[in-house]
């Protein structure tokens, strides 16, 4: 087993950055391949991103290519979410995600066991 813990949420304004970081406890994180996804009021919960095991492969919902990086130290026990020029659409409860299976389908909520608590972010405009 793995605890999560996410932090780094907050009230920012439009094209903002935010760096969101998901700590694990219980277990080296290195075991794990990790996921951030996201959910916003009377929405789906919606994939953001994952990030394999040893950080070699990575994976992100299409439309958040090129503004949103997961990254990982497995020495701290830690993988961060880089969010930049934010947008209010990107309002949410971001939960990270653990899992110690294969990484095949990483944009799969059911791929994984383990979650955080999520932290807020909220973008005004």
């Amino acid at each position: 087993q793995v605890q999560l813990v996410e932090s780094g949420g907050g009230l920012v304004q439009t094209g903002a950055s935010l760096r969101l970081a998901c700590a694990a406890s219980g277990r080296t994180l290195s075991g794990y391949h990790i996921a951030w996804f996201r959910q916003a009021p009377g929405k789906e919960r919606e994939f953001v991103a994952a990030i394999s095991r040893s950080g070699g492969g990575t994976n992100y919902a299409n439309s958040l290519k090129g503004r949103f990086a997961a990254s990982r130290d497995n020495t701290k026990n830690t993988v961060y979410l880089q969010m930049n020029t934010l947008k209010p659409e990107d309002t949410a409860v971001y939960y990270c995600a653990a899992s110690s299976s294969v990484f095949v389908a990483p944009a799969l909520a059911s791929s994984y066991d383990y979650w955080g608590q999520g932290t807020q972010v909220t973008v005004s405009s």
